[in-house]
C-alpha cells in the first residue's frame, strides 16, 4: 500500500494523514475477506477459511502500533493481520490459493500464513497453541537484548475470547509475569467462540479481569475505535517493553460465521447481527470521524477504487502463479540434517517415498 510503514518509531499519536493509511487499510481488509469468501465457494480455496469481517479496527489499530522489529504472532483468523504487517495482498491470495507466490510457499493455507522477514510469526490453527510460542520468542528476544544491551522487541501475541479458557493462557500469562517478558496478549472478543457464547463458556467472561490472577497490568477497550485501540495499544507496548507485560481486550463483532462453513445464523438472532452491522462498523465509524474533520468525500470514492484495483490485481496474480510441484512437498518440513532420521520413510518405491527422499537430501 501507498504510504504504509512498518518501520516508524512507536508513538501513541496518529497524524491525519495516517488515519487515512489505516482507513485504507481497514477497507482493504473488508475487501479482501469478501473476495475470500467469494473464492471459496468458487473452490478456489480449500480447507478452512476464517474472515475477520467487522474486525479490522482492531486488526489494523493493533498492527499498526507495532514497530518494524516488533514481533507478531496470531490466531488462525489471520488474513487481515497479514495485510495489516504489510504482505501484499496478491500474495496473502496467492497462499489462500495454495500458490508457489503465497507468503508460505503455498503450503500453509488460510490459518498459517507467515512472513519472518517482516517478523510476522504466523497464524496458528490450534487454539491456545500460539501463546506457548510467542512467550518463548518474548523470552528469546529478552535475553539477546540484554546480551547486546539494547531495549528488547516487543511481541504482539493475537487470539481469540475463546483461548483464554485453555491451559496454554495460563501457563503463558504465568511465566511472562514471572520473568517480566516484553510481551502483549491481545484479546478479540467477538462474543463468540465457535457458536458458544462468551458468557456460557467463561466462568469470568470479562476477560481481562482474568491477568489479575498473574498481577498483570489489563485493559478493556472499544475495538471498534481506531483512535483508541492505536493509542492504548502504543501505550501498553512501551510498558511491555519496559517488563511490564499486559493483556488488552477488545470489544468487537464478527458480521460472519465462525468459519465459512458456519453461517452464523443457528446461535445469533438476524435482529442482533443487524444491529451490529448498522452501528458497530469500525470502517463506517472510522469513516464518519475522519469526514467530520475534514477529508473529502472525494478521497474515500478514491480508496474504494484503489482497493479495488488492488484487489483485482491480487486475485489475477493468484489465479495465474504455478501451484508447488510435488517434489517440493517434503521441503521446509524437515530441519537439515534429517536424512538419516527419517531415511526409513524414504525406502520403497513410488511418488510419496520419492518426494520425502528428494526433500531430505
Amino acid at each position: 500500500m501507498q504510504g504504509y510503514n512498518t518501520s516508524m518509531p512507536r508513538t501513541s499519536e496518529l497524524t491525519f494523514k495516517r488515519r487515512q493509511d489505516l482507513l485504507y487499510r481497514m477497507k482493504l481488509i473488508r475487501a479482501f475477506e469478501i473476495d475470500s469468501e467469494r473464492s471459496y465457494f468458487a473452490n478456489k480455496i480449500g480447507g478452512y477459511c476464517h474472515l475477520s469481517v467487522g474486525q479490522e479496527a482492531t486488526t489494523v489499530g493493533t498492527t499498526a502500533a507495532l514497530t518494524s522489529t516488533d514481533m507478531l504472532v496470531t490466531s488462525y483468523r489471520c488474513h487481515g493481520f497479514a495485510l495489516a504487517r504489510g504482505i501484499p495482498a496478491k500474495n496473502v491470495m496467492a497462499e489462500l490459493y495454495g500458490k508457489t507466490d503465497g507468503c508460505s510457499g503455498g503450503k500453509g493455507g488460510s490459518m498459517h500464513l507467515a512472513d519472518i522477514g517482516k517478523n510476522y510469526f504466523g497464524g496458528w490453527g490450534i487454539v491456545a497453541g500460539q501463546l506457548p510460542i510467542a512467550t518463548g520468542i518474548a523470552l528469546a528476544g529478552k535475553r539477546q537484548a540484554e546480551r547486546q544491551g539494547t531495549p528488547p522487541p516487543v511481541v504482539l501475541c493475537e487470539m481469540g475470547e475463546g483461548a483464554t479458557n485453555m491451559g496454554a493462557w495460563h501457563e503463558s500469562l504465568n511465566m511472562a509475569a514471572l520473568w517480566n517478558l516484553p510481551i502483549l496478549y491481545l484479546v478479540i472478543n467477538n462474543h463468540y467462540g465457535m457458536g458458544t457464547s462468551v458468557e456460557r463458556a467463561s466462568a469470568e467472561p470479562e476477560i481481562w479481569k482474568k491477568a489479575a490472577a498473574y498481577k498483570m497490568n489489563a485493559e478493556r477497550i472499544d475495538g471498534d475505535n481506531l483512535e483508541t485501540v492505536y493509542k492504548t495499544t502504543s501505550d501498553l507496548l512501551v510498558a511491555a517493553q519496559e517488563g511490564r507485560p499486559a493483556v488488552l481486550e477488545t470489544m468487537t463483532y464478527r458480521f460472519k460465521g465462525h468459519s465459512i462453513a458456519d453461517a452464523g445464523t443457528g446461535y445469533r438472532s438476524k435482529e442482533e447481527i443487524d444491529e451490529q452491522t448498522a452501528h458497530h462498523d469500525p470502517i463506517k465509524i472510522e469513516e464518519a470521524k475522519l469526514l467530520e474533520i475534514g477529508l473529502e468525500k472525494d478521497v474515500i470514492l478514491e480508496m474504494d477504487k484503489r482497493v479495488e484495483e488492488e484487489m483485482k490485481s491480487a486475485l489475477d496474480f493468484a489465479a495465474e502463479s504455478p501451484r508447488p510441484p510435488m517434489s517440493d512437498l517434503a521441503y521446509s518440513v524437515h530441519a537439515p540434517g534429517s536424512k538419516k532420521q527419517f531415511s526409513a520413510m524414504a525406502k520403497g518405491q513410488g511418488l510419496g517415498n520419492q518426494v520425502i527422499q528428494d526433500g531430505l537430501s
